[in-house]
Formats: C-alpha cells, sequence, structure tokens
C-alpha cells in the first residue's frame, strides 16, 4: 500500500499542492472555500504527512484547519525547503515547482509534525507581536525626538503619547485573553513562578511555545535554538554553536536570563561556574538558557511551581 506525502505551497491567494508517489496536482484558492474543499480532498487521500512553508502567517488558514482533521502536518522554514530544493539541483522556481519539491521533502525528510497553535494561541501571537512593533516604533521616535528640530518635536511627542497608550491597552488585552482560560492562566503563573521570568517570558512562551511541556528536553531545546551543534571533521573538534530556531523566543529567553542570572539562585551558581571553569561569558549564558528553558518546559510537564532545590538537579 503506498504513503502519500503532499506538498502545499501557499500565496496570498491560492494554494498549489502536488502529491507524491502518484504525482497529483490542483490548486484552490487560500480562502475558506477552497481550503475546506482541500481538506476533503486529503482526508480521502489519507497522506502520511503534509508540508507547507510559513509563509509569513498566509499558511495559517491551511494548516489549522488541516491539523483539526487530525492528519499529519508540518509547517517548515523556508530557507530548509530551499537548500533541499538546491541539494536535489532544481533551480527553478514556481508554485508547482515548489509544492513538488515540498512533496519531495516530505517523502524524503520525513519532519516531525508539531503542535499547531489554537485560535487562542493565535491571537495571543499577534498581541505580542503587535505589542513588540509598537514597542521597535516607540525607541525610534523617542531617538528622533531628542535631535529633532523644534518645530517638528510636538508632534513626535504626540506619536510618543499615542504609542504608549497602545502599548498600555495592548497589555490590557493580553491579560483579558489569559484570564479567560483556566489552563492558560495555571500555565502563565508557573513559569511566573521562576525568580528571572516576568510577564513578557511568560506571556511569549505561552503564544509562541505551545510545545512547552510537551516534548523532551533536547527536543524543545532544539526546537528554541540553544541546543549546542557539533563541528568537528576529522581528527579536528570544533567550538559548538547554536543556530537556528525560533528567534523572537530566544531573545525573550536571553532577557529573561539575564535577569535570573542575578536573581535566580540556581541560575546564578550554575552561571558561576560556567564561567570559573574557563567559558567565555555568552558561551556561560546560552548554556543558562538552555538550564532556563529545560526547568520551565518539566515545570509545564508536570504543572509543578518553582522549587529550587528540584531546579537544580534539572
Amino acid at each position: 500500500m503506498n504513503e502519500y506525502f503532499v506538498g502545499i505551497d501557499v500565496s496570498k491567494d491560492r494554494l498549489d499542492v502536488a502529491v507524491l508517489p502518484d504525482g497529483g496536482r490542483w490548486s484552490v484558492g487560500n480562502n475558506e472555500e477552497g481550503v475546506h474543499s482541500l481538506v476533503e480532498r486529503l482526508k480521502g487521500l489519507g497522506p502520511a504527512l503534509i508540508v507547507l512553508e510559513a509563509t509569513g502567517g498566509l499558511e495559517i488558514l491551511a494548516t489549522a484547519s488541516i491539523s483539526s482533521t487530525g492528519l499529519p502536518v508540518a509547517v517548515v522554514n523556508p530557507r530548509q525547503a530551499r537548500d533541499f530544493a538546491k541539494a536535489t539541483g532544481k533551480l527553478a522556481k514556481t508554485d508547482a515547482i515548489d509544492a513538488a519539491l515540498l512533496a519531495l521533502f516530505a517523502q524524503r525528510i520525513r519532519p516531525e509534525p508539531r503542535q499547531i497553535k489554537t485560535p487562542d494561541q493565535q491571537e495571543l501571537s499577534a498581541l505580542l507581536a503587535r505589542r513588540s512593533q509598537l514597542i521597535t516604533m516607540l525607541v525610534a521616535e523617542k531617538n528622533r525626538f531628542s535631535s529633532a528640530p523644534g518645530g517638528i518635536r510636538p508632534d513626535i511627542k504626540e506619536h510618543i503619547v499615542w504609542i504608549e497608550k497602545r502599548i498600555k491597552l495592548g497589555v490590557g488585552n493580553l491579560e483579558k485573553l489569559v484570564k479567560k482560560s483556566p489552563v492558560w492562566r495555571e500555565k502563565d503563573a508557573l513559569p511566573r513562578s521562576v525568580p528571572g521570568v516576568g510577564p513578557v517570558l511568560s506571556l511569549n512562551l505561552l503564544g509562541g511555545l505551545p510545545e512547552l511541556g510537551n516534548l523532551d528536553r533536547k527536543k524543545i531545546a532544539a526546537l528554541v535554538g540553544v541546543a549546542p551543534l557539533n563541528c568537528d571533521s576529522g581528527k579536528i573538534r570544533g567550538k559548538r554553536f547554536v543556530w537556528g530556531g525560533r528567534a523572537d523566543i530566544r531573545t525573550k529567553l536571553y532577557m529573561g536570563t539575564v535577569v535570573a542570572i542575578r536573581f535566580n539562585p540556581v541560575i546564578e551558581v550554575f552561571y558561576q561556574r560556567l564561567i570559573a571553569a574557563g567559558k567565555k561569558p555568552k558561551v556561560a549564558i546560552t548554556a543558562c538558557m538552555r538550564k532556563l528553558l529545560t526547568i520551565l518546559n518539566a515545570m509545564i510537564k508536570n504543572s509543578t511551581s518553582w522549587n529550587p532545590e528540584m531546579s537544580s538537579t534539572t
């Protein structure tokens, strides 16, 4: 019996679909009607794996609809898919070709299906992303204000006040969204019990890392991008490095770790031990990020609050 692998190339208005090994190809609109017909056809096919590229949110409707049926779906980094295409010698690029390459990627590489965000998690992620955008705008306007001529300062100041109000409103919306769900309230409260983990990191973990607590320590570290990767060849033993992962989560985790190194006894002792062993500060901080993430992963998995004794052995 054949195993079917499906690749879906996503654009704003259309979804191009390719199936291996039978070579079937078709396209549907990237809208509710088109996605519904796609899902019905995929349910009849029963594929072993469906692969789409992350496309700035354009893939969300199709991914969520397919995932809700229980079909295995993986959303992969476009760079990873393009590198695979180059490795196979496929340099031409059209929507149909990309769909076929994604189907081949699914068949040969078989990326692991990931947990798909619920609609509430998607809303939370959107609110968090908007908050980050507003903060970036606020910093830029404050920088402009300091060197702006007197004639335009009132206009910049007015915009600064507006942005600050929007940020405050956004924080209120985030809190309301979390309070609606008892499960979310617990998942938000557990990380916040850890010294160094504040509301920004906790909410970003809630909205941007739904896998937290559902994967083992190695997989969650690799998913975020704080797992050390080897760089060895022959007798050469290169430096370990971290790469890839979810940059937004890693940035927030870095800031939380810097605070934890000062105020969290477990992370502080771990950091000082690494420095005493000759590790460079950046390497030590990355290791602390991985340890903090591992602690949070275990806490969410076991529904337990912060315990320094338990955490020191994690």
